[in-house]
C-alpha cells in the first residue's frame, strides 16, 4: 500500500491521514515485497541494464506476459525501486541496481523465487498454521519437508549450496582468523555442505587434516571442491547424518550454521553426537550468530521467524547455546567474535 493508498484508507474510516493506521497498512503490504522478488527472479535489473526498457521488450526476453509485467513495473516505479523517466520506459534506480546478478552483495539470488531460499520464504503464507501448530509451514505449502525437498530436487540443492558457499566465502576469512585452527591435527566439519569453510581452514593451515561429514546429496560437489583446491589427500569425506554416530578422534568438531536450523531437541542430539565423538580430548566449535550480539535486532527476529516457518529451527542467545551444550555434556568455555558470527568453544565436561 502506498502512502496515498494508506491515507485514503485512513480517511475512509474517519482517521487522520498521518496515523499509526496508515503506517500499519504500509507494513502489512504484501504486493511490494513480492513484486521485488518477481523482479529478482526474472532478472529485470540485468535485462534493463542490457537495453530493454519497455514492458514488451522485457516480457519477451523474460518469457512472461507483457500486460502482467507492465503492472509489476509500474508498481515498482511507484515505490522507487525502478524509475519511469518517460511513460512506458523503465530505468534502474540505486535500489534496482542491487538486484543485478553481478552485484557483489548477491541479493538477487537470495530473493529468487525459483531458488532454495526465495522459494522457502513463500512458506511465510503459512505462518498462522505454524503458530497454531508449532510445526514448520514449508511442508504444508510444498508437500514435503525442506531438506527432503532439496534432496529430491538437484536444482534446488545446487541453489542452496551456492548460497551457503557464497556466504561462507565472505565469512570464512574472519572465522579462520578468529581462532588458531593450526593447533588441531584433525578438524571435523559436521554438516559442512560443499566444504567451503573447511577448504579455507585447511588452506590456511597446511598441517591440519580434515574430515567433512555430510549427506550423500552434497558430497559430489564437496569432493570436486576439495579436488579443485588440491586437498583430496588431506580431507576425508564421510556420508553420514549428524544424528548418527560421527567419526571419532577429531580435535575439533565444527558446526557452522547448523544448529539454528533445528528445534532444541534435535539441536541437542546433534551436539551430543559431537560431544561423544570428541571424547576425551577434543572439543566442539559452534559458529553461529547469537541473538543479542549483533546491532540489528530486526534481522534477528525476521530470521527467527524464517527458521520457525521453514525448518522449525530458531535463533538463540549465548545462554541458549550454553544450555544446549550443558545438556549434551559440554561446557562453553569461550565465545569468540568472528565477523558476523561467534565461535562458541565447548569442551566435554570433566568426569
Amino acid at each position: 500500500m502506498t502512502d496515498d493508498e494508506g491515507g485514503r484508507f485512513a480517511q475512509a474510516v474517519g482517521a487522520p491521514e498521518d496515523t499509526a493506521l496508515t503506517r500499519l497498512f504500509e507494513l502489512a503490504d504484501m504486493a511490494t515485497p513480492m513484486a521485488i522478488r518477481v523482479a529478482a527472479t526474472l532478472r529485470l535489473a540485468d535485462l534493463i541494464a542490457s537495453g530493454a526498457d519497455t514492458p514488451t521488450e522485457l516480457a519477451a526476453r523474460a518469457g512472461v506476459d507483457g500486460g502482467a509485467l507492465a503492472r509489476v513495473l509500474r508498481h515498482l516505479a511507484e515505490h522507487g525501486v525502478l524509475a519511469e523517466p518517460e511513460p512506458g520506459h523503465f530505468a534502474l534506480t540505486d535500489l534496482a541496481r542491487l538486484l543485478h546478478d553481478s552485484h557483489p552483495a548477491g541479493l538477487r539470488s537470495w530473493l529468487d523465487l525459483d531458488g532454495a531460499i526465495g522459494r522457502s520464504d513463500m512458506a511465510v503464507a503459512y505462518m498462522l498454521d505454524c503458530v497454531r501448530s508449532g510445526e514448520p509451514g514449508y511442508a504444508s505449502m510444498f508437500g514435503r519437508a525442506y531438506w527432503d525437498d532439496l534432496n529430491a530436487n538437484p536444482a534446488l540443492r545446487a541453489s542452496f549450496d551456492n548460497l551457503m558457499a557464497a556466504q561462507l566465502a565472505g565469512d570464512g576469512a574472519e572465522i579462520v582468523a578468529a581462532y588458531d585452527w593450526a593447533r588441531a591435527a584433525q578438524v571435523v566439519d559436521v554438516g559442512g555442505g560443499d566444504g567451503t569453510l573447511l577448504v579455507q581452514i585447511l588452506s590456511a593451515c597446511p598441517n591440519v587434516h580434515g574430515t567433512l561429514v555430510e549427506q550423500e546429496a552434497a558430497l559430489a560437489r564437496a569432493r570436486q571442491n576439495l579436488a579443485d583446491h588440491g586437498l583430496t589427500s588431506r580431507c576425508d569425506v564421510v556420508a553420514c547424518s549428524f544424528f548418527d554416530p560421527l567419526p571419532s578422534g577429531g580435535d575439533i568438531y565444527l558446526l557452522s550454521g547448523v544448529l539454528h536450523d533445528w528445534h532444541d531437541k534435535a539441536a541437542g542430539q546433534i551436539l551430543l553426537r559431537c560431544a561423544q565423538a570428541a571424547q576425551p580430548s577434543g572439543h566442539v566449535m559452534i559458529a553461529e550468530r547469537p541473538v543479542g550480539q549483533a546491532s540489528d535486532a530486526s534481522t534477528s527476529t525476521a530470521m527467527d521467524l524464517r527458521m520457525l516457518i521453514t525448518l522449525g529451527g530458531r535463533e538463540r542467545t549465548l545462554e541458549d547455546y550454553r544450555s544446549l551444550a550443558t545438556e549434551a555434556g559440554l561446557v562453553m568455555v569461550d565465545a569468540i567474535p568472528a565477523g558476523s558470527r561467534h565461535l562458541l568453544k565447548c569442551v566435554p565436561m570433566a568426569v
